[in-house]
């Protein structure tokens, strides 16, 4: 298992915005190959993360297109474009 983790920053006044647009989003972003669990933090500052659990295939193929495609629709919300992802293997992955 991999993780990929994309850095973002979204505007100020765009929060709740974004908040609904990616629940709107939920079902691409779920479908993405070889996804796993996908983790958006966001902290008061806008500064956040997308950190996605994903299979050992995806990380060969990733689909970026997709990835692509599901950006662009958050686009509007966001500072700037997000920073290109890193993969990261996984070591643990612990649930209470």
């Amino acid at each position: 298992m991999h993780a990929r983790i994309t850095q973002f920053r979204i505007k100020s006044d765009a929060r709740d915005a974004a908040t609904a647009k990616l629940e709107e989003l939920k079902p691409q972003i779920l479908a993405l190959p070889g996804m796993q669990r996908f983790i958006q933090v966001v902290g008061e500052d806008g500064n956040g993360y997308v950190i996605s659990l994903i299979d050992d295939e995806a990380v060969s193929t990733p689909g970026s297109e997709q990835i692509k495609a599901i950006w662009s629709e958050f686009g509007e919300h966001l500072v700037a474009p997000p920073e290109p992802p890193v993969t990261y293997s996984v070591l643990a992955n612990w649930e209470t």
